[in-house]
Order: C-alpha cells, then sequence, then structure tokens
C-alpha cells in the first residue's frame, strides 16, 4: 500500500465504508473510471480513517457517508460529506461524469436528504459484507492504511 507520506501529489481520499456493498461498488466504479489516477481510498474502519475523522471531530463509529479528503496533511486539509462529496467525486473524475454536476442547481437540504435516505437502507438494497474487501495487486498502491 501506498505511503501517506507520500501523497505529496494530494490526491483527494475517498473515505468509503468496507462493509458496505454499495460504497464498494463505488469504489470498484472509480477504479475503473478513474483513468487520470486522480483518487486514493480507504475504508472508514482503518486507523488512516480514523484518525482522519477524530482530527476533524467527526467521531470514529459512524460509516454513514462517503467522505473526501481534500488536502491530506496540510493546514487547508478539509472533509466533504454526503452529496457534496459525490459531487466532488463527479468533477474530478472529469469525462461525461462531470454532468453530475448540474445537481448543485437543487438545494443542498435536498441533495442530502437525498443521500441521506440511500445510506440508511444501502444494507438492505446493496448488503453488508463480514470484511472490508482486499485490493488486487494492480489496485494495491490507491490504498491507504
Amino acid at each position: 500500500m501506498e505511503r501517506t507520506s507520500n501523497l505529496a501529489e494530494n490526491r483527494p481520499i475517498v473515505l468509503y465504508d468496507g462493509l458496505c456493498g454499495l460504497c464498494d461498488g463505488v469504489v470498484q466504479f472509480l477504479l475503473r473510471h478513474d483513468r487520470k489516477d486522480v483518487f486514493r481510498f480507504a475504508a472508514q474502519q482503518s486507523d488512516f480513517a480514523q484518525q482522519i475523522l477524530m482530527r476533524h471531530g467527526q467521531g470514529t463509529n459512524g460509516a454513514d457517508s462517503i467522505r473526501v479528503i481534500e488536502n491530506y496533511g496540510s493546514p487547508t486539509e478539509k472533509i466533504l460529506i454526503k452529496s457534496e462529496a459525490t459531487l466532488r467525486i463527479a468533477e474530478r473524475l472529469g469525462g461525461i461524469w462531470k454532468l453530475a454536476l448540474i445537481a448543485h442547481i437543487m438545494p443542498h437540504w435536498l441533495r442530502d436528504a437525498c443521500y441521506d435516505w440511500i445510506a440508511r437502507n444501502r444494507y438492505k438494497i446493496f448488503g453488508k459484507r463480514n470484511a472490508c474487501r482486499i485490493p488486487t495487486a494492480n489496485d494495491r498502491h490507491k490504498f491507504l492504511g
């Protein structure tokens, strides 16, 4: 796995629920479509992710939202959650996926309400895993912690 000290390239880090089928599907989608090698990943259950969440006062027990960490390790490090995180992923993925940014015309509260409904039902709809998936040898460098 890539050392966290090698993040000088300042890639966004996607924190995801490693036990959620939907979240795993999102990560697999990003691995297939991230042709510019933009993203790095960490399961929210990992020590690496837990340290970031604690640093930002977001607790260590809730994996109910995908998060994007920007500017990791810098004084301007910040966490985007819920709809803001998903829209930033679409933006950074680029190409046709930027069309998702049209969702910015919706009020933030409405985007997050839709996100929350999916998050509450994700295990029922997409299943729950017993353990985080192990990345393939080709993708291992993209996973932290």
